[in-house]
């Protein structure tokens, strides 16, 4: 990375870019993606697309959240724009994806001359213009951008859950891939060829309220979403390829009073269709046993008798997100010798590389510079230290070379 790129970067740190399912506040995402192209007009890529997302892009399983705000806010969609460049117009392509969005509360940048900090420094913004480095590099040789293109796709809409759907989706389905796909996600400079997918399940009571002198009179939603959470935590079966997260439970902040409606989430990642359908299976199962095991210990308790009597009649399961596919482990023999594998006894995570899932004649990794936990990603005092960055920049040439070299194969 020279000069230009740490001001580049620095730039792009110094820009909000959460977008508006994690902040009500100002969002320059365009702002950011004009900022990234010009850099990469600067080396001789060129525009192949840049325009915000379009209501009809948001087809198939789209989280409700995301339905939910664009019902909402009819410039949901207009904030949050996909860039596609491209180098070259030869056949076999490499196509590199990244996300400029990032996660709410924004930090300020900073740079001491061996670490940057800032919202989005290894997650992604930092990956990110280190991958144009890469890519500058690797135009040096004569084969890259004659014989094989390389794409870039600098997307929104990787954060606050949206998944991918309104980002690199519809991007993919347009045609903006290449028969070797690198999503820039930290990975310690591993490849992991497999993504998981979630689905986030909401247990949801809607009940009545009721006066804390007449507890006995409502629904205590409090007292149920409580026991289901600890019951569902341990009847929930554990699948090889993913994830179970019991994660938040809300029904009310005050004390004098009982709450007869609230909410239980749960995050299921998994790495395959089978494994979604067997957590789907056990979640459904886990909820009908637990209300009939509330039933029986609390109807003779009397400030719990309404709730446990009725709590089959006020308790429901909603998908809040469903049907999303996994990416499944291939082989990219590429890859092998430049950086070491993913370990196989290590869960994946799950990011946009899951929209390659089904597109024939391509091998999808996920690569990049750090680590989700010890850059701090997604919390306070996030950073990427210019070495990494530097490295993640010759991985990326490597690549881009190597595949020239082997005729995109």
């Amino acid at each position: 990375m020279i000069a230009a790129d740490r001001d580049l970067l620095l730039r792009l740190l110094d820009l909000p870019t959460a977008g508006p399912l994690e902040t009500s506040g100002e969002v320059r995402l365009w702002e950011a993606m004009g900022a990234y192209e010009e850099a990469a007009h600067d080396i001789g890529l060129r525009t192949a697309h840049f325009a915000a997302p379009r209501p009809e892009d948001l087809r198939g399983p789209v989280p409700a959240a995301v339905r939910a705000a664009v019902a909402a806010d009819p410039a949901f969609l207009a904030c949050q724009p996909n860039l596609v460049l491209r180098l070259g117009e030869a056949g076999p392509t490499v196509m590199f994806n990244v996300h400029l969005d990032a996660v709410a509360p924004f930090e300020p940048a900073g740079f001491d001359g061996r670490r940057f900090l800032g919202r989005g420094a290894i997650d992604a913004k930092g990956p990110a213009v280190a991958l144009l480095a890469g890519i500058r590099a690797a135009a040096e040789d004569p084969a890259v951008g004659r014989d094989v293109s390389v794409v870039v796709q600098a997307v929104s809409g990787e954060e606050g859950g949206a998944m991918g759907v309104y980002g690199t989706r519809p991007l993919v389905e347009a045609g903006h891939h290449g028969s070797l796909n690198v999503f820039c996600e930290p990975t310690g400079l591993r490849y992991l060829p497999r993504c998981t997918a979630a689905m986030t399940a909401c247990v949801r009571v809607k009940g009545e309220d009721a006066v804390d002198d007449q507890p006995h009179a409502g629904h205590n939603a409090t007292v149920l979403l409580g026991f289901l959470a600890q019951h569902i935590a341990g009847e929930l079966v554990r699948v090889p390829d993913g994830q179970v997260c019991v994660a938040g439970l809300h029904t009310g902040r005050q004390h004098n009073r009982v709450y007869g409606s609230g909410e239980l989430l749960l995050n299921l990642s998994y790495g395959s269709a089978d494994s979604a359908r067997v957590l789907t299976a056990a979640l459904e199962k886990a909820l009908v046993s637990g209300l009939a095991e509330f039933t029986r210990r609390f109807r003779n308790v009397p400030p719990f008798h309404r709730t446990a009597v009725d709590a089959a009649a006020v308790t429901c399961l909603e998908w809040r997100k469903h049907g999303l596919p996994a990416l499944p482990a291939r082989d990219v023999p590429l890859l092998d010798g430049l950086v070491p594998r993913w370990p196989a006894h290590l869960p994946a995570f799950t990011c946009d590389a899951i929209w390659l899932a089904d597109v024939p004649g391509t091998r999808t990794v996920v690569l990049g510079p750090g680590s989700l936990d010890a850059n701090k990603a997604h919390a306070r005092g996030e950073h990427a230290d210019v070495e990494d960055l530097d490295r993640f920049s010759a991985v990326v040439r490597d690549i881009v070379v190597r595949f020239a070299r082997n005729g995109g194969t």
